[in-house]
């Protein structure tokens, strides 16, 4: 099959997305890149790289996921998945890198960029941080949980909220971090509000219709800079 443009017929049954298309797709997106543009950084044309991301069945030679790691500015590791099961950053350092203070402004907007964040209180037994969905809704972090869940403990508690994004090809990335009060969203018209504006459903799933609000007290980020 040729790299420059998809078969010509592809069976109905096999039009879901596959963990490779998911995975280019995905970090496409991330780098605000058309399809088009990351077809032409790859040296394809946009339909074959559309049949990347949406057949289950493609199955790109390691040339072509070689060319897509380096458009994508990653690894093929990472557009295959199989790095998946592995904490980040288990790459090298990079040559002369530089930590950077970010302004107030650039941790605004890199914490609003929404995803999964890290949850930071005390509990009876010490201190305890959980990985949890979040998105930002007037300047505040929102988080939804289960009573009862670690989470939920966090209530009417000083707490430290951390997200981050690491780029292991680039040996980049960078953290911004929350420290104020944790306070239960109890008001029935402000919680149908969170919930119009909420990007997505916790990944935990189940039942969770307790919302909670931390302010942002204080705010500081830091971010990897290569020359």
């Amino acid at each position: 099959m040729s790299e420059q443009s998809p078969p010509s017929a592809v069976p109905a049954e096999n039009t879901a997305r596959g963990d490779t298309g998911r995975r280019i797709a995905a970090r496409r997106t991330e780098l605000g890149l058309s399809r088009q543009a990351a077809a032409d950084r790859a040296g394809m044309v946009s339909g074959y790289l559309k049949y990347l991301e949406e057949q289950a069945t493609a199955t790109p030679s390691p040339g072509t996921l070689m060319r897509l790691a380096g458009a994508l500015e990653t690894t093929v590791k990472s557009l295959c998945g199989a790095n998946a099961d592995l904490p980040p950053g288990v790459g090298r350092a990079a040559s002369h890198p530089i930590l950077v203070v970010m302004s107030d402004d650039e941790c605004r907007q890199r914490l609003a960029s929404h995803g999964i964040g890290r949850l930071a209180h005390d509990d009876e037994d010490g201190p305890v941080v959980v990985p949890v969905n979040y998105t930002v809704v007037d300047g505040t972090v929102i988080l939804r949980t289960a009573p009862g869940t670690t989470p939920a403990a966090a209530v009417g508690k000083r707490v430290a909220f951390e997200v981050d994004r690491i780029d292991d090809a680039l040996s980049q990335g960078w953290s911004v971090l929350v420290r104020g009060r944790a306070e239960a969203v109890t008001d029935p018209v402000t919680v149908r509000r969170l919930a119009g504006l909420a990007h997505s459903e916790p990944w935990v799933g189940g039942l969770r219709e307790l919302w909670v609000r931390i302010g942002v007290a204080v705010l500081s980020g830091r971010r990897i800079k290569v020359r």
